[in-house]
């Protein structure tokens, strides 16, 4: 941790007990705690969706369920959150810090391939006649980077004019503007996400150097 990250850290909104044993079990239990999403990205997305009023979240890669409770934090008390992950070894650990976190109410767990789950889910949004209440205020993109320009394009048309898509890890440690662009998948997929956002009229964006890049994106109007 840098100076300037654990002054920043220091002087934030410190992360609840519930997000600490998030943190202590999934440093025990999985090799692979790097990938959470933190305690000041996590307040600045609780924060953002209490900003955006968000009522209706999808997320794609819940890994152990951080992000989930930090953005589930800042809905209201009718808001609701849809969360996708593909490793059924961490469902265990993923639904008691729901419960530990009060949030069970306002999440749910769904385990399988995202791409899949939510071709279902945008079958049962358009079954209903594609009404406002069904389409998402916000999607947090945070799964296989191989495949971010596939979910985008899948998230694209259940997330409401002037909705957000969040999308993780965008700046991929500096990888994506390297010269030459390495060429391993996971950098492609990130770079060529990174060029279809910043090329579609449809939507505005910003990416923010917070912690490995996160990219806000806006839907117009």
């Amino acid at each position: 941790m840098t100076p300037s990250e654990k002054y920043i850290r220091e002087h934030s909104t410190p992360q609840t007990d519930a997000l600490e044993w998030i943190v202590r079990q999934t440093n025990i239990r999985t090799n692979h705690a790097r990938m959470l999403t933190g305690p000041v990205q996590g307040r600045f997305m609780t924060m953002l969706v209490q900003m955006s009023g968000a009522r209706r979240i999808l997320e794609l890669g819940t890994f152990t369920g951080y992000s989930a409770v930090c953005m589930a934090m800042g809905l209201p008390s009718d808001g609701h959150l849809d969360t996708l992950e593909v490793n059924d070894e961490l469902e265990d650990l993923i639904l008691e810090g729901f419960e530990r976190a009060g949030l069970s109410d306002r999440i749910s767990l769904y385990i399988g391939d995202a791409k899949s789950i939510l071709a279902d889910l945008r079958s049962g949004i358009a079954g209903s006649a594609e009404s406002p209440e069904n389409l998402y205020d916000l999607v947090y993109i945070d799964a296989n980077k191989r495949e971010y320009c596939e979910y985008y394009d899948l998230v694209f048309d259940i997330v409401r004019p002037g909705g957000f898509i969040f999308a993780d890890n965008v700046l991929w440690d500096g990888k994506v503007y390297e010269d030459p662009l390495p060429n391993d998948r996971q950098t492609a997929g990130i770079a060529r996400f990174n060029d279809m956002v910043s090329s579609d009229p449809r939507v505005e964006s910003v990416i923010l150097p917070l912690r490995d890049g996160l990219n806000i994106i806006r839907k117009l109007d």
